[in-house]
């Protein structure tokens, strides 16, 4: 007779949190300051279930956003637990590495917790013959106990391991059947769930009236049978005992599934789980983890499992096991927890015909908030066409109008809808508008009225997470929308165009978007307004979509045929520093190679000492921070760096911008993203235009190849002086760098005259560049070592520059620090127009991450003030442009500054209009200063 198969089910956060706390007087870290105690928990706990146990199966569960159908029922559920400590947010991802990494699989599905997962699993294997332990301190388990299935309680404290069946859990909790235990949690309740239970009932009262009345409901039943304080609070609380037995039940009917296969134990991939132990600094778990699965190394490193044993030895350990195992992660197809097109109720129409329009328009023209989401032939707005528009004003209800593929008609069925666009009563809502502000310009149609756009919402709500709209449904609604995939199918040569989709399949897709987006902008409403960032979206990042749009439909001319000539020079001029390089090392070698680079420069030339920073691969690290220290002492580093710059200048602008000159226009249309810098910065892409280097000569001349429309038109360049220093001043009201600002001086050279206590007059011009770079990083936290590396002072003099620096602006550091303590007390710290960065590191007890947050605690209100002024200054000049009819056009914004193209008729006029309304964007007690330049390309008007 075979043996009957046994499955280990660990219930993650459990075993997680209790091997956090049992080292909580003595935490391990490691000497990255990280803290590792709850990894190392887990993993003893594993380990140790491995070696005792031997299991033929095993899986670990995790909760994913806690419990969904609980949370419905309670909103209370769980409310009151204190935040997870930072370590045990930081322990998940690496938990998660090594059990993928040792084929364990992880069962995770989206609204449910682990103990429904293990609950349902359990179940499922138990009407497989299989006998379950679930492994977990939780006493709640023991509801589930049956003649196959055990809680498994590991061994803690110097105290044994403790198997729980049924007769364990019938002693443990004085009761007849397991089932009851759930009636016991019921009347108990629970504080750490916030499990309200009954008023008055604590261990021994549960225990006796489970004993008299075996359940919950024949308790409530027969309360006249109770006597006194107990009788009176028991009946006015019934409701609230059976919503608490419902909250303590285990679900055991989860969308998984029980596969034996995925679940059954295999060889690990030793090279992935050494190299997370390595990372963490778990040398003695490494090398007990190595011994468990008997890995043994040879002199070469090579990994040597073990043969596959006999079924004689199938309980030594791994001896039957199979060479491959499943590293994928237990899930149900879709979307698991989430709603579906399919199983959530929805009206979705499509509209056509001359009556249905007519109608349908009449309705539309009516509402005051609409949204409408457009349908295209692809994603370059400049170029796609109209498929569709679908609008919806009512949750769960939406109307789909398709549009014809004869351009003319299309025009004509466009038209129709200019009076709803135009209409200023009416507010549209979509998600990331300024696509579709791009695709109906090309028809025509100019939207006016309020806009809410909920990609933008979000990101003011929360900027450091994704904003796509399948991610918000997900998180916010509980919603998983049809995915385009689905329609037109993946990215490639053989993706489909949304025209050739059916009509019907179109519908409910477009349909679904508009509905899931108005159901965001409902919620983030009430959200933007609790943050108190509502006037900031609806006064600067709403209205400067139309901005940006129209920025990007207008584009910007391309010397091509300078770029052309520029690549074959600059083709020329590396490969003679390439050969140079090779000259001075010796030797041929791959420069583009990292490892080979290295070896060259630290092994064979011995630059910068013996103890030069290795990667995680064993090899050199040869990155631009590494080599830019060498490069001063060292003409064959420097020589590299200039070669590195010159093959990534040609590739990445030089050879690539003419591929990025639209057919149609013949200009460059950048396109800005209003929702990815954290500080509120713009950037841009396809192409970057922000990232064109220009402190270094060649970096400069590709702004060159950006030019004039025409010979009637002159590229114009406005550009904030010294914004951020300006801003700092201001918002530390620090009287000295005030002064000097208002003064007019040279601002480095004012601060030289200071910290180096010399006259203005006789500053040099080496105090002055000195003096200049910490005024540009002191915000970024600059120290004396990072000081050091950028000038030519030593580490004390660096040291020394910096203290002089604070004491000549005392109130300059005393800024920083209360932006700190703020940051500490709030966990978050906010622009002049109150912008919010979040900083949820802010107490890490990590050093590392709480240095890096405490920088950008000083930092982020200067950059994104900076952002949040030249918006302003956007918005302004774009509608004088286009109130008083100017012929001339704002092209590019790249960080604080501004490019027109300007018509040689207005050339002079226009001068003063924009440099009034940067100057007056914002009002500090410091002035704004904006410098104009003007040229017939963009590096003569810079």
């Amino acid at each position: 007779m075979s043996q009957q198969k046994r499955l280990f089910l660990l219930d993650a956060y459990a075993l997680i949190f209790r091997g956090y706390y049992a080292f909580i007087k003595n935490p391990r870290i490691n000497s990255k300051g990280m803290d590792t105690s709850a990894i190392m928990g887990f993993m003893n706990s594993l380990m140790d279930v491995i070696k005792r146990e031997k299991p033929d199966h095993l899986a670990v569960a995790f909760d994913n956003g806690g419990s969904q159908l609980r949370n419905d029922i309670f909103p209370e559920y769980k409310a009151h637990r204190d935040a997870t400590p930072e370590a045990i947010k930081i322990a998940i991802p690496y938990i998660q590495q090594l059990l993928k990494a040792m084929h364990i699989p992880i069962i995770e599905v989206k609204g449910f917790e682990a103990d429904d997962l293990i609950g349902t699993i359990a179940k499922q294997a138990e009407k497989q013959n299989y006998k379950v332990f679930m492994v977990t301190p939780d006493k709640d388990f023991a509801q589930l106990v049956s003649e196959n299935i055990f809680m498994y309680k590991p061994a803690r404290m110097g105290n044994g391991i403790e198997i729980w069946g049924i007769p364990e859990v019938l002693a443990k909790f004085e009761i007849e059947r397991p089932d009851q235990v759930i009636d016991f949690l019921g009347m108990m309740g629970d504080a750490a769930d916030n499990i309200p239970g009954l008023p008055g009932v604590g261990e021994v009262t549960a225990k006796k009236l489970l004993k008299e009345f075996g359940t919950m409901e024949n308790l409530l039943a027969n309360t006249d049978k109770l006597k006194g304080k107990m009788k009176e609070n028991i009946e006015a609380n019934k409701e609230k005992g059976i919503l608490s037995k419902t909250l303590a039940t285990i679900i055991i009917d989860c969308p998984v599934i029980f596969d034996e296969k995925d679940y059954e134990l295999s060889i690990p991939d030793i090279e992935k789980t050494d190299a997370l132990f390595s990372e963490l600094e778990f040398r003695q778990m490494q090398a007990q983890f190595d011994k468990l699965y008997n890995f043994e190394k040879t002199e070469a490193g090579i990994v040597q499992p073990p043969a596959k044993k006999t079924n004689e030895d199938q309980f030594d350990l791994f001896g039957f096991y199979e060479e491959s195992g499943s590293e994928s992660t237990l899930s149900v197809a879709g979307n698991s927890g989430l709603g579906t097109l399919e199983t959530t109720d929805h009206n979705y129409q499509i509209i056509q015909g001359d009556l249905g329009l007519r109608l349908f328009l009449q309705n539309l023209n009516n509402e005051t908030s609409v949204c409408f989401d457009t349908e295209t032939t692809g994603l370059d707005a400049l170029n796609a066409e109209l498929v569709g528009i679908s609008f919806s004003w009512e949750k769960g209800k939406a109307f789909y109008i398709p549009f014809p593929e004869d351009q003319a008609e299309a025009q004509s069925l466009a038209d129709k809808f200019k009076p709803f666009f135009v209409n200023e009563s009416i507010e549209k809502i979509g998600q990331n508008l300024k696509y579709d502000l791009k695709v109906l310009t090309k028809y025509g149609i100019v939207i006016k009225g309020q806009l809410f756009d909920t990609m933008i919402a979000h990101y003011l709500i929360n900027p450091d997470m994704r904003h796509n709209m399948d991610i918000l449904s997900e998180t916010y609604l509980k919603y998983a929308p049809k995915s385009i995939a689905t329609l037109i199918g993946k990215k490639g040569k053989n993706q489909l165009s949304m025209k050739d989709v059916p009509l019907e399949q179109i519908k409910e897709y477009a349909a679904e978007d508009a509905d899931v987006t108005l159901q965001l902008k409902e919620i983030f409403c009430p959200i933007l307004d609790k943050a108190e960032t509502k006037k900031l979206f609806d006064t600067i990042e709403v209205p400067l979509i139309p901005v940006l749009a129209a920025m990007e439909l207008e584009g910007i001319n391309l010397d091509v045929p300078f770029l052309a000539a520029m690549s074959v020079e600059m083709a020329k001029e590396s490969l003679e520093l390439e050969q140079k390089i090779y000259e001075t090392a010796g030797e041929k070698f791959n420069l583009a190679s990292p490892k080979q680079l290295g070896d060259v420069l630290f092994d064979k030339m011995k630059i910068g000492g013996a103890k030069q920073k290795k990667t995680k691969t064993g090899q050199y690290a040869t990155g631009e921070e590494v080599l830019s220290y060498l490069a001063n002492d060292n003409p064959i580093v420097k020589d590299i760096l200039e070669w590195r710059q010159m093959v990534k200048l040609q590739s990445t602008y030089i050879d690539a911008l003419p591929n990025q000159v639209d057919a149609k226009t013949g200009r460059v249309h950048t396109d800005y993203m209003q929702t990815v810098a954290a500080t509120g910065r713009l950037s841009s892409t396809n192409p970057n235009l922000q990232n064109i280097p220009i402190r270094t000569e060649k970096g400069r001349l590709i702004r060159k190849a950006f030019v004039a429309r025409d010979e009637n038109y002159t590229l114009l360049s406005a550009d904030y002086s010294q914004i951020e220093l300006r801003i700092i001043a201001a918002l530390s009201g620090e009287e000295n760098m005030i002064k000097a600002f208002q003064n007019n001086e040279d601002i480095h050279k004012s601060t030289a005259a200071k910290v180096f206590n010399v006259p203005l007059e006789e500053v040099t011009k080496e105090q002055r560049g000195n003096a200049k770079t910490v005024n540009f990083g002191i915000i970024y936290g600059v120290s004396a070592f990072g000081l050091s590396n950028q000038t030519s002072l030593s580490r004390k003099e660096s040291a020394e520059l910096i203290e002089a620096y604070y004491a000549s602006y005392p109130k300059l550091k005393s800024y920083m620090s209360s932006q700190v303590d703020f940051a500490r007390a709030n966990g978050y710290v906010q622009t002049v127009l109150g912008r919010r960065r979040y900083l949820r590191d802010i107490n890490s007890a990590n050093t590392m991450v709480k240095s890096g947050a405490e920088r950008n605690a000083v930092n982020a209100p200067i950059q994104g003030s900076a952002a949040d002024i030249i918006k302003i200054a956007m918005i302004n000049i774009h509608k004088k442009l286009i109130d008083e009819n100017w012929k001339s056009k704002m092209l590019l914004q790249v960080h604080d500054e501004l490019v027109f193209d300007v018509h040689n008729d207005e050339l002079e006029k226009i001068q003063p209009m924009i440099k009034f309304e940067m100057e007056n964007a914002f009002k500090l007690d410091v002035p704004l200063d904006v410098e104009i330049g003007v040229g017939k390309n963009w590096l003569e008007a810079h």
